[in-house]
């Protein structure tokens, strides 16, 4: 689920800081730059792990900052596909399955990696899983709080950096609906659809 990725960055140290220790400086502001921040290909960042190598400082004319060029390694959010992991069900819709493991909420199981046959139930707006006994069917519920076991089969990463109008025509209302359009940086996608994965309850009580 967490890997260590190496990254290599020049952090700026702003005068005010220099009686400070030049590590602790620069953990800081590392912190300040990717902690709760996703990289483009690389995951949610964390936290810093440890700084393996800081190259010289140079202040450049005009700036009385120092700028170091540091090497260091971060603890970033990341799990393998296959990869079985434990959240809680965060809401549901014709979507799919939308569940949260706390720190990271976009991950998304959709319709057909639900266990089969299931059906969206627009009333309680939770999907249901069919279950087929010797007795019939049984209505299995997705309630929304529930703890769910499910495996990633997917990642996609958006590239959510800023960019420039698409035409000098643009209006305002095409920026408004751009804005809630805007996709989730890093999003999961899970799969429930084999024995042992869903919500614990479906197979603890049994």
């Amino acid at each position: 689920m967490f890997v260590l990725v190496e990254m290599t960055d020049t952090v700026r140290i702003p005068p005010w800081q220099f009686e400070r220790k030049l590590n602790e400086s620069i953990a800081e502001e590392l912190n300040k730059k990717l902690a709760n921040k996703v990289v483009y290909n690389v995951g949610l960042c964390i936290c810093l792990y440890d700084i393996t190598k800081l190259e010289d400082s140079y202040i450049f004319p005009g700036d009385g900052a120092s700028h170091t060029k540091v090497h260091f390694r971060y603890v970033v959010f990341h799990p393998f596909l296959d990869e079985i992991l434990i959240g809680q069900i965060k809401s549901c819709s014709q979507d799919g399955v939308h569940v949260s493991i706390g720190f990271f909420d976009d991950i998304v199981i959709p319709p057909e990696s639900l266990q089969q046959p299931a059906k969206f139930d627009e009333a309680e707006q939770v999907w249901v899983w069919e279950y087929e006994t010797e007795e019939g069917a049984h209505d299995l519920y997705m309630d929304i709080g529930e703890e769910i076991r499910f495996r990633v089969v997917d990642e996609t990463f958006v590239d959510t950096s800023p960019t420039g109008p698409s035409s000098a025509e643009a209006t305002t209302s095409s920026a408004a609906e751009e804005v809630q359009k805007k996709e989730a940086p890093y999003t999961l996608v899970g799969s429930i659809s084999e024995p042992g994965l869903g919500l614990l309850s479906w197979w603890t009580n049994s």
